[in-house]
């Protein structure tokens, strides 16, 4: 009998949070952002799920473009950081790629090159992240080298990236749109600035393009509700099972370095997942799980292959009882939160060693 932990994907789900992303950015096409394995789901499950109902996927870098042609993906994809050298603009072009330039040193390269065929680009403005895209004072003069470029295509589209449209409070999305308007309004071209939450939350930033990718899988990138977070249908749903029980006597501990202490007599229930696992060490006594459903909390220190569960409250726990970890019933950002993380980093941190199985809800 196989270990029991699983990283289950209900691909329904993700077909359906894709058409949530269409439903609320209907004027706009969707590049389906797949980068860092689908967020740790799997791109190749992933995005042959998705490349026939989105307009394009995206990833961050050619190594994981060439892993998806590797495995029949045919769909334009894009480069969301472009190329780390001059040399790959070649591999770029023989795979029909669509490539972001965010410096003004790929700029060089392209115009250096001599490419199979001309590449689609992505031209990315900074207007407040602060981390990739030209100055905006360098928008008009490297949009006319591009345009001037032999090897660019015609259709180049403008784009920029939000920081902080997880965080409706903030005025900083509002005045990065503003400054895309400024920017934009003068480049007869297709424009993309709204990622999960742009799409969520702020409909002034559809435009032609929108690139959701958190939300695909089920999540929601805001810290709190939101009114479009509840149509969201979790795609990864992390298992496992009890292993074993033992009754704890009142001043007893659990665990390594003894860091969690029976204030009464307690019932706890091991589960085979850990850190080797993709199960957070940081995870803190009083970590919501599930056991048959019911809500429970960790008990003592994340081991690299188990955790043990307070199921004192719960009645009749078994040996072999299913535990969710997060996803179905419990969404994987509450349990971020009791980690001091975001779900984006446990979900992209899932190692290899647990199986991802397509269920059938």
């Amino acid at each position: 009998m196989a270990r029991p932990n699983q990283a289950r994907l209900n691909l329904a789900a993700l077909r359906h949070n894709l058409s949530v992303a269409r439903t609320l950015a209907p004027g706009s096409s969707v590049v389906a952002v797949v980068k860092a394995n689908a967020y740790g789901h799997g791109a190749h499950i992933v995005a042959r799920e998705l490349a026939p109902l989105a307009d394009a996927l995206a990833v961050a870098c050619i190594e994981e473009a060439v892993a998806l042609r590797e495995s029949g993906i045919t769909s334009p994809i894009l480069l969301l950081q472009g190329v780390f050298e001059a040399a790959e603009l070649t591999l770029a072009s023989e795979l029909g790629l669509w490539v972001m330039v965010n410096t003004l040193e790929q700029l060089c390269w392209l115009e250096e090159a001599r490419l199979q065929q001309p590449l689609r680009c992505w031209l990315k403005v900074d207007t407040g992240m602060h981390r990739l895209g030209i100055e905006p004072s360098d928008t008009a003069a490297i949009y006319q080298r591009l345009q001037a470029c032999h090897q660019v295509q015609a259709d180049i589209v403008l784009c920029t990236h939000f920081a902080s449209a997880d965080d409706p409070a903030s005025p900083q999305t509002a005045a990065q749109i503003s400054e895309f308007e400024r920017l934009s309004a003068d480049f007869p071209c297709q424009r993309s600035a709204a990622n999960s939450a742009g799409v969520m939350a702020w409909p002034a930033a559809h435009y032609d393009w929108v690139r959701p990718g958190y939300m695909l899988y089920g999540n929601s990138p805001f810290a709190g509700t939101q009114a479009n977070s509840g149509s969201l249908q979790a795609v990864m749903t992390l298992v496992s099972a009890v292993i074993a029980l033992h009754d704890v006597a009142p001043g007893e501990t659990v665990g390594y370095g003894a860091i969690w202490t029976a204030r009464r007599p307690s019932r706890i229930a091991t589960v085979t997942i850990g850190y080797g696992d993709g199960y957070p060490r940081l995870a803190p006594a009083g970590t919501p799980v599930l056991v048959n459903g019911q809500r429970a909390t960790l008990a003592g220190r994340v081991s690299m292959d188990m955790i043990t569960v307070d199921v004192t409250d719960l009645p009749a726990v078994r040996i072999g009882d299913e535990v969710v970890l997060w996803g179905n019933g419990l969404p994987v950002g509450e349990v971020a939160r009791h980690v001091g993380t975001i779900g984006y980093e446990l979900t992209t941190r899932m190692p290899a060693r647990t199986p991802r199985i397509v269920v059938t809800p």
